[in-house]
């Protein structure tokens, strides 16, 4: 079995197994997300990196060419299209090439709305 297939456990160790510069890349994403939602908890669902408040928040992996940002929320992704132009980006999912500069603004907006969808799904189950 290689070492990428057997399961992780952790966000660290997720990180910890990938190489440079996809662990900068990685690591500053996970900073966004905490700066913009101190509150949230890591783990690690369908064998990536989650941030969770309430439900899940967003998500961040790697593939071979680039690190990925995942929204999780289709019409967040649809609400922020415009806002998306020149990022290469699948759905809802923003692809991002290693060791380049990652839009910060843009990606805690994206962890801000998130947290406001999620509570106001929270709201109305208590209903």
């Amino acid at each position: 079995m290689r070492p990428n297939s057997i399961p992780v456990q952790s966000i660290d160790e997720y990180i910890d197994r990938q190489s440079e510069p996809f662990k900068s890349t990685l690591e500053e994403m996970r900073a966004i997300v905490h700066a913009a939602a101190p509150k949230a908890e890591e783990t690690i669902s369908y064998m990536i990196p989650t941030f969770r408040l309430h439900y899940a928040l967003v998500g961040i992996g790697v593939n071979k060419k680039y690190c990925s940002f995942y929204l999780m929320s289709t019409a967040l992704a649809k609400e922020m299209k415009a806002e998306f132009k020149g990022i290469k980006g699948t759905g809802t999912t923003l692809h991002f090439v290693p060791g380049e500069k990652l839009p910060v603004t843009l990606l805690k907006k994206i962890v801000k709305a998130r947290i406001k969808e999620n509570e106001v799904r929270l709201l109305t189950k208590k209903k």
